[in-house]
């Protein structure tokens, strides 16, 4: 198998940016409470890639509860999910502590965050220890000039 080609550097920039923005406009859509973000994708030399984000948010703030190496590898794995040359079917999960947690989840698709189908996550939540109660996610609009 041929090795992939390493991103440009104008596209990891762009996809860097497009990062920034779909944890803004994620972020604030998850409501207020304590939400754990898990990104998975798969590497184009077959690996599996995984990294976790806990936040908390409360009126007027959010707070990233883990280590800026953990948000820093969050933050490079959404970016190369987003970039697409490296990594390809990402999937963000957001888990918020309620009782029973509440997830809802997007895929990666033409550079941007994309709500999933509810039937799918429901099959995936069905196989954790922990019941979870499945709910569409919001829609996350793409910045300004950008198109699907």
């Amino acid at each position: 198998m041929p090795e992939p080609e390493l991103p440009r550097p104008d596209a990891t920039a762009y996809a860097m940016g497009r990062a920034l923005h779909a944890l803004n406009a994620l972020l604030p859509s998850l409501g207020e409470g304590n939400h754990e973000l898990n990104i998975t994708a798969d590497h184009t030399n077959g690996a599996e890639l995984t990294a976790d984000l806990t936040v908390s948010a409360e009126p007027g703030s959010l707070r990233v509860t883990d280590s800026d190496k953990e948000y820093a590898k969050f933050f490079v794995l959404l970016t190369f999910a987003l970039e697409h040359s490296t990594v390809h079917d990402a999937v963000l999960i957001a888990t918020t502590a309620d009782d029973p947690p509440r997830a809802c989840g997007w895929e990666v698709r033409a550079g941007w965050l994309h709500p999933m189908d509810t039937a799918v996550l429901q099959d995936a939540a069905a196989d954790d220890a922990a019941p979870h109660r499945v709910h569409a996610a919001p829609v996350l609009h793409r910045p300004l000039g950008e198109h699907s």
